[in-house]
This record gives C-alpha cells, sequence and structure tokens, in this order.
C-alpha cells in the first residue's frame, strides 16, 4: 500500500475512532461531541475520559491497539459502548461500528502531528478561543468574527493535511483566495506552526482590508 493510501485509510479509521469511540459515547453521558487534541492523538473534553494516542485507545476500561478491532470489540475493550452520532449530524467518516480498522503508525504519526501544529497555531492566533476536534468533519477549528479558522488532517477535498480559512463570506478567488471555502495550504507547504500562524493571520488581514 503507498503512503498516500496508508494515509487516507488510517485517517478514515482514525475519524470513525473518534466519532464511534469517543464523541459518540460521550454524547451518551453528557450531550457533548467536542473532541480535543492532546500530544500524540486526541481526546474527549467530558466524561467518559478516552484517548488516542498513536495507535492505541485509551479508557475507563482499559487499553487497546486500534488495528484489528472493530469500533465495536475497540470500545469494549477500553470500557464504553460505541455510539453513533447519526442523530446529530448528517456527515462523518461513514463507518460502521463493525468495519475492520486498519491504522498505519506512520501515517497516525502524519495526523496527530497535523492536529497538533494546527492547534497550537490557532491557540496563538486567538488566545481567548478553545480550538476543537469535530468529530463531524474531524479538523480542528476556531470561528473568530464570521471565519473560520483549522487545520484537516485531509478530506474529499484535499488528501493530504491541509490549513484553511474560511469566512463565512467567501471573498473572490485569487492567488490567496483558491478554495470553494476560501484558502486552504497543505501542512507540507507550512511546514511547521509558525508558518501555519502567518497563513492564518495573512487570512485575516486580507479579510480586514477588504472590509475597510
Amino acid at each position: 500500500m503507498s503512503a498516500d493510501s496508508q494515509l487516507q485509510t488510517t485517517r478514515r479509521a482514525l475519524h470513525g475512532v473518534a466519532e464511534l469511540v469517543l464523541a459518540g459515547p460521550q454524547h451518551a453521558a453528557s450531550g457533548e461531541i467536542a473532541l480535543r487534541v492532546t500530544p500524540g492523538g486526541f481526546a474527549t473534553t467530558a466524561g467518559p475520559d478516552v484517548r488516542v494516542e498513536g495507535t492505541e485507545v485509551h479508557g475507563p476500561g482499559g487499553s487497546a491497539a486500534i488495528a484489528g478491532h472493530t469500533p465495536a470489540t475497540l470500545a469494549a475493550a477500553v470500557g464504553v459502548a460505541a455510539t453513533t452520532l447519526a442523530h446529530v449530524y448528517s456527515g462523518g467518516p461513514g463507518i460502521g461500528t463493525d468495519e475492520p480498522l486498519t491504522v498505519d503508525a506512520d501515517a497516525a504519526a502524519r495526523v496527530s502531528d497535523a492536529l497538533a501544529v494546527g492547534d497550537e497555531a490557532l491557540r496563538r492566533l486567538a488566545p481567548d478561543e478553545t480550538p476543537v476536534l469535530w468529530p463531524e468533519h474531524f479538523d480542528i477549528g476556531i470561528t473568530v468574527a464570521e471565519v473560520n479558522y483549522g487545520v484537516s488532517p485531509g478530506d474529499s477535498f484535499l488528501a493530504v493535511p491541509y490549513a484553511y480559512v474560511g469566512p463565512w463570506a467567501v471573498p473572490a478567488a485569487d492567488d490567496f483566495w483558491d478554495a470553494p471555502f476560501g484558502a486552504a495550504r497543505p501542512i507540507g507547504e507550512l511546514v511547521d506552526a509558525d508558518a501555519v500562524l502567518a497563513f492564518f493571520v495573512e487570512g485575516r488581514d486580507r479579510l480586514a482590508g477588504a472590509r475597510g
């Protein structure tokens, strides 16, 4: 399997875990779906406490490797019940509770690194905002003054991790505004949190100038 295929397969599996093993059980317990980025992965923001680190999941009932499990058996292994969010939103990874999960360690690290870079850049951009990892689209983001800022580990728009600036009122396309929702840059081109932050700031400043 190519590196790109491994990334897509791993990202989809992690997205399924985020929805069915973390956000779903959390929503059933507290009504909350928001997740957060943590070292090496991501975690719930309310109980039950479930965390993904690399290719493993840690929960109130123990720890388990993702590979070889389905969301249902993985959830049971860490002490929660796999729960869908189909009644909350219509998007998501499209993974069923009984679908086998496949992950690659290098691809998982690429996903977690992108999310960590995004989390750092967002906190520096808007210190008063708390970045949220949303289980529907599996991206880390904030909204400030009707502009969405964030990092996606990849999706149907762009298969690799990318940063985005998405104003609610999208400007006319130009060299900066190059996506249907605003602007997007592959994380591979931006390298680190400093570069991602600079991209966010440029988008913010361009919008402020356009608004006068």
